[in-house]
């Protein structure tokens, strides 16, 4: 029994295996203590047949997606790993708590692994390059093994002086929890005093977390594989990076892959008026009601330099 409360307690202090895993540097050894609830996960989307829909539940759902994707593009990816805007402490921990209940780990985590990916893009080094490792395990294969699970800290050196953020990595897995408990909550309450909205707390949770968690992990994952692979190519970079359209409208703007290689330091990856970029459009709104400052974008010189003649397809 003791040993049982042990590997509980290692699945919500990630210094535990930090430790355990410190020593495994590279291979592709998966950690199967992390695929099991990842499944898991998948598998309790298939709950919709027995919970059933509801309008209610569905605009939660979606809601929840939209929200935690702006976490993820705006906080997670364009402010902590590209520092492409400032912002004060308060609003970075708001949204790196957000940005958590997604479940894709802490922005520490996220940062120093979305750092590495530049530096080494589409390289051996790359933990998640199609061309190197193969589609299925640059989609959803490399964060479940043991050599990614360690926070490499010498890429995110100016974010660890922050306790709070810290935490947030150490304990990831609280911020789903929390989640997920005020979702049945709520979903119980609104059974209780709403019946007319025709949901309850195994719905909302089913809806509103599992469902709205699972799109958001395919949606964010295809950045990785898809966006190496296909598309148009409009610069010459080092990678295999594209711009794809399907992709930018899933991830509010992350599909204009190819841009962001070119240029990784704009928060705006939509570099033309026409190329759809919701992220950007909701950290302008940020700025204008002062929340964030100092945006950095794409000047013109950039933007228009290191093009291939003829896109490519």
């Amino acid at each position: 029994m003791n040993t049982f409360f042990k590997k509980l307690f290692f699945w919500f202090d990630n210094s535990f295996l930090e430790e355990k895993y410190a020593s495994i540097t590279s291979g592709k050894e998966i950690d199967w203590m992390r695929v099991v609830p990842f499944i898991l996960l998948h598998l309790s989307c298939f709950f919709i047949f027995i919970v059933g829909f509801s309008w209610t539940a569905f605009t939660v759902c979606i809601t929840l997606f939209a929200i935690r994707m702006f976490a993820i593009t705006g906080f997670y990816h364009r402010y902590f790993s590209h520092k492409t805007f400032r912002t004060s402490r308060f609003v970075q921990l708001l949204f790196a708590m957000i940005g958590a209940t997604a479940v894709q780990r802490g922005p520490l985590w996220w940062a120093a692994h979305h750092r590495g990916h530049h530096m080494h893009s589409d390289t051996p080094e790359d933990k998640h390059s199609p061309q190197e490792h193969g589609f299925f395990w640059s989609h959803m294969g490399w964060f479940l093994t043991k050599s990614n699970f360690v926070t490499n800290t010498k890429f995110v050196r100016e974010l660890i002086r922050f306790p709070e953020l810290r935490i947030i990595d150490r304990f990831d897995l609280l911020m789903p929890l929390a989640l997920s408990i005020s979702l049945f909550f709520v979903g119980y309450y609104l059974h209780q005093y709403e019946p007319q909205l025709n949901t309850n707390g195994f719905q909302l949770l089913i809806w509103g977390f599992s469902v709205s968690t699972v799109m958001l992990y395919h949606a964010t994952f295809l950045v990785n594989s898809v966006a190496h692979q296909w598309g148009k190519k409009r610069y010459e970079t080092k990678d295999t990076s594209r711009n794809n359209f399907i992709i930018a409208i899933l991830t509010f703007g992350e599909g204009w892959h190819n841009n962001h290689h070119h240029y990784p330091g704009s928060a705006r990856q939509g570099f033309y008026w026409w190329e759809i970029d919701l992220t950007y459009y909701a950290l302008k709104f940020l700025a204008m009601i002062g929340v964030i400052w100092d945006i950095r974008t794409v000047s013109d010189n950039i933007r228009e330099s290191k093009k291939i003649e003829h896109h490519q397809h």
